[in-house]
């Protein structure tokens, strides 16, 4: 049994899913793991982890907008230290998770055909994100 970890930094351009199955599995195949357990982990609190549709565009447009209404910007929250998409990408990352956990089989994780692994950056501004990767298996 071995295990690796390691972090990889994603360069948001504003709120929106950015797709970063590429270097996930670029990372997972350069540590010669064949089959174990792959668990990613976003160190923020306003950006999250999804495993979303990787071929249709409206899908990634349509979760954007969905959580805009679930969690719109406004006055009305308390917490607005950074302006008013503060406190709704708080809410928007705790409703999606920090958190994936994949199998991993032949060295690649075992997503579907239409699978992709997305940081979900909630604040509109650009911001610099880490997503901490561990991976166990032999």
């Amino acid at each position: 049994m071995h295990q690796s970890v390691g972090t990889l930094t994603i360069q948001t351009r504003r709120k929106g899913l950015v797709d970063i199955t590429a270097p996930v599995c670029e990372w997972l195949a350069a540590q010669g793991i064949g089959d174990g357990l792959l668990t990613l982990f976003c160190r923020h609190t306003s950006a999250s982890l999804v495993i979303q549709e990787n071929a249709a565009p409206a899908v990634r447009r349509d979760m954007e907008a969905y959580f805009d209404r679930l969690a719109p910007e406004s006055a009305a929250y308390e917490h607005d230290d950074e302006g008013p998409d503060d406190m709704p990408a708080h809410l928007k990352a705790a409703l999606t998770g920090v958190q994936l956990s994949i199998p991993v089989a032949g060295g690649e994780p075992m997503l579907g055909t239409w699978q992709g692994i997305y940081l979900f950056e909630h604040r509109i501004a650009p911001h610099r994100r880490s997503v901490a990767l561990h991976v166990i298996g032999a």
